[in-house]
């Protein structure tokens, strides 16, 4: 785990109960409450969500244990068109609508909310941010690569015989080592852009106390999060993270959403979702959030892999993965219905 997703996730965690804490402007909508019976629901949620985003984040990396799950298999394809369709509709359906509802309240001022699309906009923002750091990123890591690989060449011509065969070979690790930290790359960005989202909806459901509220959410969320782990698992996977990494990167995944119903239990008293400010916050987080999910799903999962040799060469292939991600995509968007 890198220090800027350790300071965002912290920052999250600190941060958005403490400033959601305000006053409420506008009346809360009525609903049936029963604390005792919404703890049980909690609960619930708390044990299935984790053990689902466990499983889910750990099926696309268990390639070594279960051959036809390798990132070289072409089944692999099948399962990031799936995680791919499940994220662009994660991004599309369930975040950035929910950031529109937030920054477009009545509880807000009409000035300046009401005068600009601001999730539209810190949406495209944080797409193109995440574009930047992309992009940056991998250069800075192939040009490092690069370096080394030239001092490798040179050591090769001073061999003589040996010329063609250090060449070749420095040529070989640059390619994928630069492919490797291009994974590296997508594989923590994409992380941090769930676990925005995944913190933000894990307090609203801890901070409830409406059982009839909470029950739908209980199964939505738990199948919202196991399909989400398959998408960050498949990163994760073609990164060949060391284990360690691996292991901290699947538990950090794992524990967001229960660690935020936490969160949201220990301030169910205080918390007020129509406060001003805990909507201009889960606004601008899922805002954001969708730009990343939105930006990663079509570019590092769908483009990448839609026009790779492998899948332009085999008709099947292409058949399936068409399949697959519209299967991920329909099946994410079903689940918008109860959460």
């Amino acid at each position: 785990m890198t220090k800027l997703e350790k300071v965002i996730f912290w920052y999250i965690l600190l941060l958005l109960p403490a400033i959601v804490l305000g006053e409420c402007t506008c009346d809360s909508e009525d609903e049936e409450r029963n604390k005792t019976e919404a703890l049980k629901y909690k609960m619930v949620a708390i044990a299935s969500i984790l053990i689902a985003s466990a499983i889910g984040v750990c099926i696309p990396v268990l390639g070594k244990a279960i051959p036809a799950l390798s990132p070289e298999k072409n089944f692999f394809f099948i399962i990031k068109a799936f995680a791919a369709g499940v994220i662009l509709a994660t991004g599309f359906i369930h975040v950035l609508p929910d950031a529109f509802e937030s920054l477009t309240s009545p509880c807000l001022k009409e000035n300046p909310w009401g005068n600009f699309p601001f999730s539209g906009f810190i949406a495209m923002v944080s797409a193109m941010g995440t574009l930047m750091v992309d992009t940056y990123a991998t250069s800075y890591f192939s040009n490092k690569n690069d370096t080394k690989n030239g001092l490798v060449a040179q050591s090769g011509d001073e061999g003589g015989a040996i010329h063609v065969h250090s060449h070749g070979s420095a040529s070989l690790m640059g390619d994928s080592s630069s492919e490797l930290l291009r994974y590296r790359v997508v594989s923590q960005v994409l992380e941090m852009g769930i676990i925005v989202h995944s913190v933000i909806i894990g307090i609203a459901l801890g901070a409830s106390e409406s059982p009839k509220t909470i029950r739908p959410l209980v199964a939505a969320l738990t199948f919202h999060q196991f399909f989400e782990g398959m998408g960050l698992g498949g990163c994760i996977a073609q990164a060949k993270f060391k284990t360690r990494a691996v292991a901290i990167m699947a538990l950090f995944f794992s524990l967001t959403t229960p660690v935020g119903i936490a969160i949201g239990l220990g301030i169910t008293n205080v918390y007020d979702e129509n406060s001003p400010t805990a909507l201009i916050v889960e606004g601008v987080f899922n805002s954001a959030s969708a730009g990343i999910l939105i930006y990663m799903a079509l570019v590092d999962f769908l483009a990448a892999d839609f026009m790779h040799p492998r899948m332009q060469g085999n008709g099947k292939l292409q058949l399936g993965a068409n399949i697959s991600l519209l299967l991920g995509a329909g099946l994410m968007a079903l689940i918008a219905k109860w959460a």
